[in-house]
């Protein structure tokens, strides 16, 4: 069942956690490796028109700091679908260093539908 997807980022300023205001350093910060760990994640999908997933749990460590310029591999692999919840297995690594791993969880849902109950329509 699994599938895995690679995406390979360059870290700029506007991820530092200096930046995003999640830290004070200049160094990759974590809600900016956790989007990319969704972004990869969302990749594995191939959803029917109409279809979307929306994330629900994210479990993560943010192991090692990685600089400015730095190349980090995001590696998502879809683990478990149970329905329309399903389970990846999540990792961020700078060359031969894994800088954060975890587990992810989304849910499949319609589009239009799940919009119109968020915006009470």
């Amino acid at each position: 069942m699994s599938k895995t997807v690679t995406i390979e980022r360059i870290v700029g300023r506007s991820h530092l956690a200096s930046e995003m205001k999640s830290g004070s350093l200049d160094v990759l910060a974590t809600p900016q490796m956790i989007a990319w760990m969704e972004e990869a994640s969302c990749q594995v999908l191939d959803l029917e028109e109409g279809m979307t997933s929306v994330g629900t749990l994210m479990q993560v460590s943010h192991d090692k700091a990685s600089p400015l310029g730095a190349k980090i591999r995001i590696v998502s692999t879809l683990t478990e679908q149970d329905g329309r919840k399903l389970k990846f297995h999540v990792e961020a690594c700078q060359g031969d260093a894994c800088i954060g791993k975890g587990e992810h969880e989304r849910f499949i849902v319609q589009a239009e539908k799940f919009l119109k109950k968020t915006y009470g329509q």
